[in-house]
């Protein structure tokens, strides 16, 4: 594997994942993006949301973040999940939050297979393996509902997601950390959280990369 990814980085050197400048290292965000880009300070990052009994964030969804989350979801740039993933257990660590497990929100079948790979998976996988947290599927998608983004209100946004997905028995009795790649008024989160708890989560807390702010 090692050997394999340093081919890789000869033939496709490492870019920012924000500004896509080359990189020094295989570490793919550059001293000016980690400098500069819309941090949220610590206090930032929390926020409280129904049903979850705190939302973590790292970065504001705007500018350069934006882009290189719609390269990340729909244009096969997988690979900044590593630099993703990093930032967020960073976040995690930094607020002291414990939890027993880390699971995501699921993409519905149709979508994985369209996409290759399941972005809120891989940041989970990535958060897990960093904080050193088994990462395990609890949720299943039930329908294939439109993507929130083509929603105008938080109320659409809450009758679209509604009883999309079945939480499996496993989250009995656990403190859930649950990751998505972004946060807006939080419908997808506390819909998710809603079926963990009704499975008999002892808490769920959510942690996104972004988070876009709501007038």
């Amino acid at each position: 594997m090692r050997l394999t990814e340093s081919l890789l980085e000869l033939l496709y050197p490492p870019r920012c994942v924000f500004c896509r400048r080359l990189t020094e290292g295989s570490r793919m965000l550059c001293p000016d993006c980690e400098r500069d880009q819309p941090f949220l300070t610590e206090e930032e990052q929390r926020k409280q949301f129904e049903d979850l009994d705190i939302c973590l964030s790292v970065m504001y969804y705007t500018g350069d973040v934006r882009n290189s989350l719609h390269r990340y979801k729909f244009h096969g740039a997988a690979a900044y999940s590593r630099i993703y993933g990093e930032l967020m257990a960073d976040c995690l660590k930094a607020q002291g939050l414990r939890t027993d497990c880390v699971t995501w929100v699921p993409i519905s079948r149709q979508r994985l297979r369209k996409r290759g790979y399941d972005q809120s998976r891989l940041l989970a996988e990535e958060i897990g393996e960093r904080c050193n947290l088994p990462c395990i599927r609890l949720l299943r998608k039930t329908r294939n509902n439109p993507a929130q983004s083509g929603t105008k209100s938080a109320e659409e946004r809450r009758q679209n997601v509604a009883g999309v997905y079945e939480a499996s028995e496993e989250a009995a009795g656990c403190r859930i950390l649950l990751v998505d790649d972004i946060v807006t008024t939080g419908s997808t989160l506390c819909e998710a959280a809603e079926a963990l708890r009704t499975a008999g989560a002892r808490s769920v807390a959510a942690l996104t990369f972004a988070r876009a702010e709501v007038n």
